[in-house]
């Protein structure tokens, strides 16, 4: 069993020491001069050009077009998934044998989900971003693949979901999920104006296949397991926690 996960990062970092996770450099072809230590997302067949609206997915489209291996992951350079509990974070990440053994069990590993308690998947998207991302993607569902549509209203009316785009995935299953995702994505790409998005709605194909994956998850019914998330750097809950009761309490729609 050969796994490869791919840690997306714009910047120098610490990486994971283990031999199943691969550096990739998100958007070489805007920044060729940078991180030349680690692999880029410009070879082979890419859409590195696309970073700053794709975000990590850049790497994943990489991956996913030039990688062989039968388990293939994405996790950020800030952020991965847990293994064995440490109380050094480093040695908390999931190493490649004890992902091994839970991919005996399942095909797929998963973040836990995260819950926002009082917003749906929609209403908190639409605060915090475009109402028109997540309309169009509907459009989009509703004229291509209209047997997603009753897991899409499934997962816009729920609080929780998978987010961060991080997964673990066997390698067919991945090549099902990236070529819907993708489809639909370069759909959108074409439909929505995104011309006076500032620069972080600009990330719109990112935080959108966010909202897809569980989409795909339960229509083709693939099973999985989790696993628990660490964040390399701190996190601001409660700076976090303010914006989002703003969002939620002062939206005033557009």
């Amino acid at each position: 069993m050969q796994i490869k996960v791919v840690v997306a990062t714009h910047k120098a970092y610490q990486m994971p020491q283990d031999s199943m996770y691969l550096p990739v450099h998100a958007g070489r072809e805007n920044h060729p001069q940078l991180l030349e230590e680690y692999q880029g997302d410009n070879t082979g067949e890419n859409i590195s050009a696309k970073n700053p609206n794709y975000c990590e997915l850049t790497c994943l489209y990489w991956a996913w077009k030039n990688l062989q291996a039968d388990y293939i992951g994405l996790v950020h350079y800030r952020r991965h998934l847990r293994g064995k509990r440490s109380s050094d974070k480093w040695e908390g990440i999931l190493t490649e044998e004890q992902a091994k053994e839970i991919l005996q069990h399942t095909d797929v590993i998963l973040p836990k989900k995260r819950d926002y308690f009082i917003e749906s998947t929609y209403n908190q998207y639409i605060h915090a971003h475009h109402k028109e991302d997540l309309d169009q993607t509907y459009a989009i569902l509703k004229e291509k693949y209209p047997q997603y549509l009753p897991a899409w209203e499934q997962v816009m009316k729920s609080t929780a979901g998978h987010r961060f785009n991080m997964f673990i995935m066997r390698k067919d299953i991945l090549d099902g999920y990236c070529t819907w995702l993708f489809d639909v994505l370069f759909q959108l790409e074409q439909t929505l104006d995104i011309s006076q998005y500032s620069q972080n709605d600009s990330r719109v194909f990112g935080f959108v296949s966010e909202r897809l994956l569980d989409v795909w998850l339960i229509t083709n019914h693939i099973s999985y397991q989790e696993c628990a998330v660490i964040n390399m750097e701190k996190q601001h809950w409660i700076k976090k926690g303010t914006n989002f009761l703003k969002r939620k309490f002062l939206y005033k729609g557009e």
